[in-house]
Order: C-alpha cells, then structure tokens, then sequence
C-alpha cells in the first residue's frame, strides 16, 4: 500500500457550499443549498434526525429561541438540515412551530451531508448513515 495521506474532505470556512438538492415539505419539492444561501447570510445546521430527544429538546428548541435575536444579527435563512424524509422534518418542524424561524429541510438521499463530510454511521442505533451535529454561518454561499 502506498503512504499516502488522508485528506479529510469535512466543509471548512471559506469553502463554498455544495450545489445540492434537498427537500422541503414533500418528496419533490426541492431546494438548492447553493442557491439557498446565495447573496444571503445565515445559518445552517445539521442534527443526526428528527424527534430524536437530544435534537428535540436541546438542538432545534435553541435555533427557535435565538431566531429573532439571529435575524437581528443579519441572519437571513436559518436552515435545519437532518437526513430524514422531507414528511418527518415537516411533521417535526410543525410540532415545534418552526415556520417563519427555521426551515427544515430533508437530506433523503444523504447527499448534503456527504458533500459537507459530515457523515456518520449511525446504522447501529438510527437505521442509516446520519449528520452529525454542527452549525455554519453562511456568508453568500461561503462558510
């Protein structure tokens, strides 16, 4: 075998954001990321899954919380990402009123995730391949 490194591929300030679809609300209604957060700033940040209790008590409740305090900051999108269907994170963002403070949004596919090598395997307690958790701030499509 050759000694070669390995470069660790995780998301890192300054890189751009991936162009990558994700899906909000319903199979097919879809999002760019990239596009998303073009000529915008905010936040984006990933959880492991919907409903899962530390997510669910600690993780998004403080995104909502914070939300007019980060608007007030210049926030413009507050974006929550989980590899979930996009029924799941809707059905989550519903039961914890998040329209209007932080949009939910379903990595299905696991594609984001990858893309910002933030990938974990989880498939022992969760099912799958999940997110870890972190948070980005977003500066027009640049962390």
């Amino acid at each position: 075998m050759d000694d070669q490194k390995v470069v660790s591929s995780q998301a890192a300030e300054g890189d751009s954001l991936p162009s990558v679809d994700v899906d909000e609300g319903k199979p097919g209604q879809t999002v760019n990321i990239a596009d998303l957060f073009k000529g915008k700033k905010g936040v984006l940040f990933g959880v492991p899954g919907a409903f899962t209790p530390t997510c669910s008590e600690t993780h998004l409740p403080g995104y909502l919380e914070m939300s007019e305090e980060l608007k007030a900051a210049g926030a413009e999108v507050v974006v929550c990402v989980s590899v979930n269907d996009p029924f799941v994170m809707a059905a989550w963002g519903k039961q914890n009123e998040a329209e209007g403070k932080v949009r939910m949004l379903a990595d299905t596919k696991c594609q984001l995730t990858m893309a910002l090598g933030m990938e974990f395997d989880a498939t022992e307690r969760l099912g799958s391949i999940r997110s870890k958790r972190y948070a980005m701030l977003i500066d027009d499509g640049k962390i």
